[in-house]
């Protein structure tokens, strides 16, 4: 460990990851793309004037500290002067073409689409494109074109406390709006021009077909479709959640364990080339052509490519021979991609999967020396079961932290399909390839089929074990950043065993019992009311400490699934919802609280200028209303028609009282 933390790299990378956080979050450079430039090249330059070696180490890092600052300046379309948004009047046509193919909505295809042109100028940037689904549908594939007359419209924000935040995530992605349109609104286009990725689909769509014809399930065409072609559209989420439950959905996503594997394979295959002459450049060579064309058939996606490219580095570097080789070229890559994508960065996939290969790369050693088994079957799953801890541990806390719950049965699950996960890959492959050459026999395609029912099955079981499910633990991005720091300082004296270490880490423990019972103090003493935003439905509480008195009209099944509220109670530690009727009044933090209802009833003496609430649409007369009791806000919750919310906004507006619609806005907060 040592040596990596000497690794000058590994130096940039961190450097790096500041300079990418510090713009993301700040946009501190909003300069001319040539100015970025220059001021680059003038850092580069400066490394090699100065000569003093303490001088020329700081501005070594501050240049990269710096890159990470201008890769994601230079990623970000909209400091372009052609971004499409700049270009767009009230009239104006685009030309649309597909990049990507998401998972569809209730109501909507959704697809991830370029703006080619807005009326006849070149533009730059992406779009959320939805289509209404119809009877008679039209799927689009990549690289269609569409001509379009587009109304551009915000993302929309999370309408709760903790809620996913899909514009955050798109954004991300460099998707700033979305378009919505129906089959008739667009008009699709006949163009010869075809991309990797259009290429890519039209391999996997044949491929597709072609299994179809062998009469999979449902549920195995899905996972094979996961496996091997990279696409998880198709499975459904009681599937998903299975897996989840069971510490297992790594497996239905192409990831670095699946690249990790096909590498060792390959590897293995081709290991007789190293006798021959350049042998090692030979072998080398194919292993990463085939394992980006193993990219390529599973359709290109960012998680298939950070994986391929992690291992393209371990690749090469393997081919040296050299000591610590795997950390350096994982370091090597990281660096890689993110000067490439720096937008990678915030991908949970990819912290989990770096995460990982940190974890297995600096503790798992020192797990498989605390015993040595002698018979090979025993080592082989000794040897596994010390990845799978040590690669739990590196992400035991993010995992935590993003999906609230611990599968404690993950090492089983692991323990079961891992060794079969090899196998399964070359049967898929040879099942791929057999079918495309439609050669493949019926009774092998049964048997592939069963071997992946079989797996679902066992899956399946593992995570009805709901005793061994740790759900609902939730822990802030503070506590989280403890802990790693609790984990490593850990992970360091377990490997050194030194007192000065000991002493470090025992600190970090009583540092995050600290910041575990100030959190906790501060959840038991806060209070505060919340409007939270259900379409055509009220959920009003008031949280005290730990409990959440709410006042909803939802029968006792409908509320145990609803989801408007899971997350705020799960982020906030509450430990009790008592159902109760505030009765049209609360008073709170020195607050008047009014709720207006459908029977309309808002004249009760002895309030000024009260919050006011209007649920259920009341027929009353707003105007009056204002002029009786003078009101210092009024708000709309999601329980009444969007024509009395409009209605509502507008009368506000000319009389200068402040509106807020939780329909548009998200719930409102009142905080003592």
């Amino acid at each position: 460990m040592k040596r990596l933390l000497n690794y000058i790299p590994l130096h940039f990378v961190v450097f790096l990851i500041f300079g990418i956080c510090f713009q993301f979050f700040t946009q501190f450079w909003s300069f001319s793309v040539l100015k970025t430039v220059i001021l680059v090249v003038f850092l580069t330059m400066l490394i090699f004037i100065v000569q003093h070696k303490v001088f020329s180490t700081l501005i070594s890092f501050l240049l990269f500290f710096f890159i990470g600052i201008s890769v994601v300046y230079l990623n970000d379309d909209r400091n372009y002067d052609s971004f499409y948004e700049y270009h767009l009047k009230e009239n104006s046509t685009v030309i649309l073409q597909i990049h990507a193919v998401l998972k569809s909505g209730n109501y909507h295809q959704k697809y991830e689409a370029k703006v080619l042109r807005v009326d006849a100028k070149k533009t730059t940037g992406t779009i959320l494109l939805n289509i209404k689904k119809e009877r008679s549908s039209i799927y689009l594939n990549v690289d269609d074109q569409l001509f379009l007359k587009p109304s551009l419209k915000e993302l929309n924000p999370p309408l709760n406390p903790y809620q996913f935040n899909y514009k955050f995530y798109l954004s991300k992605q460099g998707i700033h709006h979305q378009v919505y349109s129906e089959k008739g609104q667009f008009l699709r286009l006949n163009s010869e021009v075809k991309t990797l990725f259009g290429l890519s689909e039209k391999v996997r769509i044949k491929i597709q077909e072609s299994l179809k014809k062998d009469h999979f399930k449902n549920d195995e065409f899905a996972v094979i479709n996961a496996l091997l072609l990279g696409q998880r559209q198709d499975i459904s989420k009681a599937l998903i959640t299975d897996y989840q439950s069971a510490g297992a959905v790594h497996i239905l996503a192409v990831s670095g364990l699946h690249v990790g594997v096909i590498l060792l394979l390959l590897s293995f295959v081709f290991k007789p080339l190293e006798r021959i002459k350049y042998g090692k450049f030979l072998k080398t060579a194919t292993i990463v052509f085939l394992l980006w064309m193993f990219a390529f058939v599973a359709g290109l996606s960012a998680s298939v490519v950070r994986a391929v490219t992690m291992f393209t580095f371990l690749a090469v570097g393997m081919s040296f021979r050299k000591k610590n080789v795997i950390e350096f070229s994982f370091i090597s890559s990281m660096f890689f991609l993110l000067v490439i994508k720096p937008m990678f960065l915030f991908d949970v996939g990819f912290q989990l999967s770096y995460l990982a290969v940190f974890g297995i790369l600096w503790t798992q050693p020192k797990l498989y020396s605390l015993w040595r088994p002698k018979i090979k079957i025993i080592n082989y799953f000794w040897q596994l079961v010390t990845v799978s801890i040590a690669a739990q541990i590196g992400i035991l806390p993010l995992s935590i932290y993003y999906f609230h719950q611990f599968p404690g049965l993950f090492l089983f699950s692991n323990l079961v399909i891992i060794p079969f996960l090899g196998a399964i890959l070359i049967g898929g492959i040879f099942v791929i390839i057999t079918s495309i050459l439609k050669i493949l026999p019926s009774f092998l395609a049964d048997l592939y089929g069963t071997i992946i029912s079989c797996m679902n099955g066992f899956v399946s079981w593992v995570s009805h074990q709901e005793e061994f499910l740790f759900k609902e633990i939730a822990i802030s991005f503070l506590f989280m950043l403890c802990w790693y720091v609790v984990l490593f300082l850990g992970a360091s004296f377990f490997m050194s065993k030194s007192s000065k270490k000991l002493m470090y880490f025992l600190i970090s423990i009583l540092f995050i019992q600290g910041v575990f019972l100030l959190e906790s103090m501060h959840q038991k003493l806060k209070e505060e009311v919340i409007i939270f935003h259900k379409s055509r439905f009220s959920f009003i509480g008031k949280r005290s400490g730990n409990k959440l008195f709410l006042e909803h009209d939802l029968d006792h099944l409908k509320f145990r699934k609803e989801y408007t509220i899971r997350g705020y109670r799960i982020a906030e530690g509450i430990h009790e919802i008592e159902q109760t009727n505030f009765k049209n009044f609360i008073e709170f933090a020195h607050k008047n609280i009014l709720f207006v209802d459908s029977l309309g009833v808002y004249n009760i003496s002895g309030i000024k200028k009260p919050i006011v609430v209007l649920k259920y649409s009341p027929k009353i007369n707003l105007a009056r209303l204002i002029e009786t009791i003078n009101p210092s806000q009024i708000i709309a919750d999601g329980s009444n028609y969007k024509s009395d919310v409009n209605r509502w906004e507008n009368i506000c507006l000319e009389r200068q009282i402040s509106f807020y619609d939780t329909g548009r806005k998200g719930a409102f907060i009142i905080k003592k």
